[in-house]
């Protein structure tokens, strides 16, 4: 009997040791501005272990790798070289994962757009007008990363003119890396986004999953984008990609951001965005702007076959109105 009372004497003493624990935890937010946009990061802790000094340190390391609009980093003197250079472990591991959304979209995600990126308009020089389709022609003798190879932390290049962007995934590693660095200091709690995207761990101090909106395009067509729906979930990470929100317009042509590796061109299809659920962010960044590059059946059926990977994609109908389709596992996490 004594056993008994002793056993639950320790339970109960466990529960309120946790209740207090948990009563101590605070809520903590670091806002900043890096990589030309704004970042937000939200914890849970006792103390603020975590100041926007430590966040600002990791992202100019990350700048000072990846960043095209920092004429002395890295990915800039790579581009400049002949043959290629050795990189550092952040770029390595960037291009490592790039290699592999290659391979699994087979060329839409593409890091060697960089030249199609410029002549566009997106890139860190502004632009006077559009490129014809013998300048494209041009450029995509420039363009596929099966003109790169990856030795250890050296980066070759097969081709000279070859440059790369790691622009639409660079952003998702930097996420990763600020999460792991609040995961390393002991906080369990926390939203990591920068430039809208996220990754997550949970739950919050009181047992509840972290919420989080999922904005769209409005039904009409000059309103401003919306929370569609807000999904319930302890850890991942969500990313978006678009062509809503980020365009060109000279004349009466308009132009998104994302471009067709293949072709050079700006994508024109139905697919206006997609949100993608992954474990880390690196890999939902990843694949989000691929994605993008399909049409919906395909999208579907391509991130069904992925493991631990769900989406939420909007589109257009050929009526020209906007509807939506996901994945049953997205479809889960869904609470209003």
């Amino acid at each position: 009997m004594f056993s008994i009372n002793k056993a639950f004497i320790l339970l109960l003493l466990s529960q309120i040791f946790l209740l207090f624990k948990k009563e101590d935890l605070r809520q903590y937010a670091i806002h900043g501005y890096a990589q030309g946009t704004d970042y937000s990061i939200k914890y849970f802790a006792r103390d603020s272990i975590v100041t926007k000094g430590n966040v600002d340190s990791i992202l100019m390391v990350i700048d000072s790798s990846m960043s095209l609009y920092k004429s002395y980093s890295l990915i800039n003197k790579f581009n400049a070289s002949k043959d290629g250079l050795v990189v550092d472990p952040h770029f390595a591991k960037v291009m490592a994962k790039s290699f592999e959304v290659y391979k699994a979209t087979k060329g839409k995600f593409d890091v060697t757009v960089e030249p199609l990126v410029q002549a566009w308009g997106f890139g860190a020089k502004p632009i006077d007008k559009f490129p014809d389709s013998a300048k494209i022609k041009e450029l995509l003798k420039c363009v596929g990363m099966q003109n790169l190879s990856l030795k250890g932390n050296f980066l070759k290049k097969k081709k000279s003119c070859v440059n790369v962007d790691l622009n639409g995934i660079a952003q998702g590693y930097s996420v990763d890396v600020v999460a792991d660095y609040l995961i390393n200091k002991g906080i369990t709690s926390f939203v990591v986004e920068i430039g809208g995207e996220l990754r997550m761990k949970g739950p919050k101090p009181d047992g509840t999953a972290m919420h989080i909106g999922i904005e769209g395009p409005a039904d009409s067509p000059n309103a401003e984008p919306v929370v569609r729906h807000v999904i319930a979930i302890n850890e991942g990470a969500i990313t978006t990609a678009g062509n809503y929100r980020k365009f060109l317009q000279k004349g009466a042509k308009k132009v998104a951001h994302l471009i067709d590796p293949k072709t050079g061109y700006p994508l024109d299809n139905a697919l206006i965005s997609v949100t993608i659920y992954a474990k880390d962010a690196i890999t939902a960044d990843g694949y989000d702007s691929p994605v993008m590059a399909m049409n919906v059946n395909e999208a579907l059926d391509f991130i069904s076959a992925k493991k631990n990977m769900e989406a939420y994609i909007i589109y257009r109908r050929k009526d020209g109105s906007v509807a939506d389709t996901l994945t049953a596992g997205f479809k889960k996490m869904i609470i209003e």
